[in-house]
């Protein structure tokens, strides 16, 4: 490795300690963030589904952070609660939540800091995990169609907003488990994935979102889970499955780009989660990472047999040096680390420009 390089890249380690505070001071005010998607973004929507089976509202999730259990799927924060952070804004509570505060009258209006739509197990095809009661993402739309059209949420502040939206390693997982019915190639699966993509993008804009940010999947075929998959390696990632979500990836990064010509005043970025995860397990000392393979909460092979709190798990002794927290999901230090690099960083893993300079468009 060249001299140059190994100097980039500990450039780049030392911006990933600059505290959240001096990064959020260079951003001017954003008044919302709207969340959409999965349970890299779910901050407490399942638990308060109590048709949901998908949960994360039990010990230890949340102790690194909150010092209980919020229903978010790791040990702290995620990476929307990160860019809450830099951009500051308290966090956006979850619409669940909100909604049984607003019912029983305990809540007057919606807050001003926007929604966290997510749910957790969740996907772009409506049939994934249907069975443990996720909310599918067109669900999500029209919840937060049903506030813009009862004028719950200013629109206004809706066109200053920031959207994220990450969703479909879900999708992907299932489509390698081994009671599976799908009929589809693996080329066909993906086009229906994006064709809902494209109309989700479709329907936030027509409500009123101009700032987009649209992140890529990780390397779904490295999560500990994939230990549950009869045909898939534990001594490597599972080829296969990221050899799918790069192809996802790629004509994802191309509906991203047009968005600007296909819809006037909108403007939006690709986050490169994979390659930002990528580079976490190809260098995992130089990010401070003792282990990138296994969970540090669950049980049996890689830490991906048995879910983080259930009956039975163990659990590491320093979640910090850990990538991943559970069977499927980052370290709240994982999530810090990729939410630095997609709201600062290069083109390398945010184009064509970073959140930062998002909320400055």
């Amino acid at each position: 490795m060249s001299s140059s390089s190994s100097s980039m890249d500990l450039l780049f380690t030392l911006l990933l300690l600059v505290s959240p505070v001096a990064l959020a001071k260079s951003s001017p005010s954003l008044p919302a963030i709207f969340t959409f998607g999965d349970s890299i973004f779910d901050a407490g929507n399942n638990h308060f589904n109590k048709n949901c089976t998908a949960q994360a509202d039990f010990p230890p999730y949340g102790s690194s952070f909150f010092h209980q259990p919020t229903g978010r799927f790791t040990n702290g924060r995620t990476i929307a609660d990160f860019i809450s952070q830099f951009i500051g804004l308290p966090l956006q509570k979850p619409f669940m939540e909100l909604q049984i505060q607003i019912l029983n009258g305990t809540l007057k209006r919606f807050p001003s800091n926007g929604i966290n739509f997510a749910s957790a197990g969740s996907g772009f095809l409506l049939d994934t995990n249907k069975v443990m009661g996720v909310t599918p993402i067109q669900t999500q739309l029209q919840q937060f169609q049903k506030l813009v059209e009862q004028n719950q949420i200013e629109k206004s502040i809706i066109q200053e907003s920031l959207f994220l939206l990450e969703s479909g390693s879900n999708d992907i997982f299932n489509y390698f488990l081994p009671f599976q019915t799908t009929i589809l190639s693996p080329d066909d699966y993906v086009d229906a994935m994006l064709t809902q993509v494209n109309k989700t993008i479709d329907q936030i804009y027509k409500l009123g979102a101009r700032r987009i940010a649209i992140f890529s999947l990780g390397p779904v075929g490295c999560v500990p889970a994939r230990a549950l998959l009869p045909n898939a390696p534990t001594n490597k990632c599972f080829g296969k499955m990221n050899v799918m979500a790069k192809k996802y990836n790629r004509r994802l990064e191309n509906i991203v780009n047009i968005i600007p010509t296909k819809y006037p005043g909108a403007i939006a970025v690709f986050g490169a989660v994979y390659g930002i995860t990528h580079r976490f397990q190809t260098y995992p000392a130089r990010y401070g990472f003792s282990d990138v393979s296994n969970a540090c909460c669950g049980g049996g092979t890689l830490g991906g047999l048995k879910q983080c709190g259930r009956e039975g798990y163990k659990i590491c002794n320093n979640p910090n040096e850990f990538m991943f927290w559970d069977f499927y999901h980052p370290t709240e230090r994982t999530y810090h680390l990729m939410s630095k690099a997609l709201w600062n960083g290069n083109k390398n893993k945010i184009r064509p420009f970073n959140l930062m300079a998002l909320a400055t468009k």
